[in-house]
């Protein structure tokens, strides 16, 4: 375990994927973990045994991130048990994919309420509530780069929040917080699996010089870098963490 036992972290859609294996590293770390979930009770559940189960120390919290009650009480909750929140993680996401012409208004609506509405009201809660020194990680996406067909309303939320990465570093002078993004690149989940053919995500494997996807655990690692000590003069930066793909 790190000397961060004091620091507590918050991750939003930590339940699987990308987001668990983020809290998983940051426990291992010596943060506190708040793992949040909208739907996935029983993956968060066990994720917080097993990070209990090694000595560290993790709560879980539901919440919808589009619903700004929902996130003000998942904030509540973190000060409550633990006395306040140090870092915010910005995992939660969907993506649906459609040409632009084929895009219907739910495809839009649902990837704008979680990716960006979702993203803004945490970081609206975290720039009033974070403590000094704190670290906010936002979850772009290397798409914002690749611009690829398909990936139209996914990729223009995920640049949306590179945008409030950017000026709200600026925001929170004086504080000591850093605000950063991450973009992965195609990364071995089930958000990125599901529905894609063996040949396709071999192709997708091969667009990077290192020929593999990515792993959660790739991107915990950056994540990692970002909220510990080593990471504390990056700021207002997005980090493409894709292998060298773009």
């Amino acid at each position: 375990m790190a000397n961060e036992t004091n620091k507590v972290a918050i991750v939003t859609g930590a339940s699987r994927g990308i987001g668990a294996a983020v809290a998983e590293r940051l426990a291992a770390d010596g943060f506190t973990v708040v793992i949040n979930y909208s739907g996935d009770a029983k993956s968060a559940e066990a994720l917080a045994r097993k990070i209990e189960g090694k000595g560290g120390r993790a709560l879980t919290a539901k919440a919808d991130v589009s619903d700004v009650r929902a996130v003000r009480g998942m904030f509540d909750a973190a000060e409550a048990a633990f006395g306040g929140v140090d870092v915010l993680v910005n995992n939660a996401g969907i993506m649906g994919l459609a040409k632009l012409a084929d895009s219907d208004d739910a495809l839009f609506d649902q990837q704008v309420a979680v990716n960006l509405k979702g993203t803004f009201n945490t970081l609206r809660e975290a720039a009033k509530r974070l403590r000094f020194g704190g670290r906010i990680i936002n979850c772009s996406t290397s798409v914002v780069g690749t611009k690829l067909e398909t990936y139209g309303v996914y990729a223009a939320t995920k640049a949306a929040v590179e945008m409030l990465t950017a000026i709200l570093s600026k925001e929170l002078r004086g504080r000591s917080i850093t605000v950063n993004a991450v973009a992965p690149g195609p990364t071995a989940t089930d958000l990125f699996l599901v529905g894609k053919s063996p040949e396709l995500i071999d192709r997708f494997a091969k667009m990077n010089p290192l020929e593999r996807l990515g792993t959660p655990e790739d991107i915990a690692s950056a994540v990692a870098f970002l909220v510990g000590p080593d990471g504390g003069w990056i700021n207002g930066q997005v980090l493409r963490a894709n292998g060298g793909m773009v």
